[in-house]
């Protein structure tokens, strides 16, 4: 594929923009004292904030999210040149490198390729570092539901999987009934973790990404609230009527969708 031009400038700039500002004697008082601990969250939100704008379907606003995300890899890797451990060269190299690897089939001699492909790829570069786990490399950053699904699909890949849906279903039902029986908060929020796993590994098996579920979940929650909250007198209610006006606001927003 021919590179646009103009590609190689525009990331120039925006190298140079950040060194200006890391400068320790004439860069910007913020920027010139971060480091990669304190830059982490930020890089986390932008993340995040990328998949908000695709999830509304916001062009625009992915555009701009797009370019905060990038400016968190030019941030990374202008304090690691400073510290000498590498440069944004050897992260742009790293990743052609990977995507040819994982690619043979587009890349190299392989006739065949896919997921599938991708994933023995991978395996097999687990199994030269040294954590020889099936679990190793699971991203203790991950947010906790997208992570529980990913160490579930891990250890599915050895065997240590239910069958179908319904083990992790009972599973939820013993675990709602262990959290039932604690009394004590430690005790609880561990049952609590349990239950969730467990709801997790439903979602799998259902072929459910929890977290976008989750989300979605969020979104309506959000909207109905948005919605009954306008209504006067609203703070004055009481659980009932403030539940009436769920109920409707559920309905209202169900058949505007039909």
């Amino acid at each position: 594929m021919e590179i646009a031009v103009g590609t190689s400038f525009s990331l120039d700039r925006l190298v140079s923009i950040m060194k200006r500002l890391r400068d320790p004697s004439t860069g910007c008082e913020w920027d010139s004292v971060q480091t990669f601990a304190t830059i982490a969250p930020y890089t986390i939100e932008e993340a995040y904030e990328v998949a908000d704008a695709i999830a509304r379907n916001d062009m625009g606003a992915l555009v701009d999210e797009l370019g905060d995300l990038q400016l968190q890899v030019v941030f990374h890797a202008q304090m690691a040149e400073e510290a000498g451990h590498f440069a944004l060269d050897d992260v742009i190299n790293g990743i052609c490198d990977k995507m040819e690897r994982r690619h043979p089939h587009i890349f190299g001699d392989a006739e065949n390729g896919g997921h599938h492909l991708w994933e023995i790829i991978k395996a097999e570069e687990r199994s030269a570092s040294e954590d020889k786990s099936a679990l190793a490399g699971v991203a203790l950053a991950l947010p906790a539901l997208e992570r529980a699904a990913k160490l579930q699909r891990r250890a599915a890949r050895t065997g240590f999987d239910w069958p179908d849906a319904s083990g992790p279903r009972a599973k939820i039902d013993e675990e709602l009934e262990e959290l039932e029986l604690e009394t004590e908060h430690q005790g609880m929020l561990e049952e609590m973790g349990d239950l969730l796993f467990a709801v997790v590994n439903l979602a799998r098996k259902l072929n459910i990404e929890p977290e976008a579920a989750l989300r979605e979940a969020n979104r309506k929650f959000e909207r109905r609230f948005r919605a009954i909250e306008q209504e006067p007198g609203f703070s004055d209610m009481t659980l009932g009527e403030m539940e009436e006006l769920w109920r409707r606001a559920k309905a209202d927003q169900a058949d505007s969708l039909a």
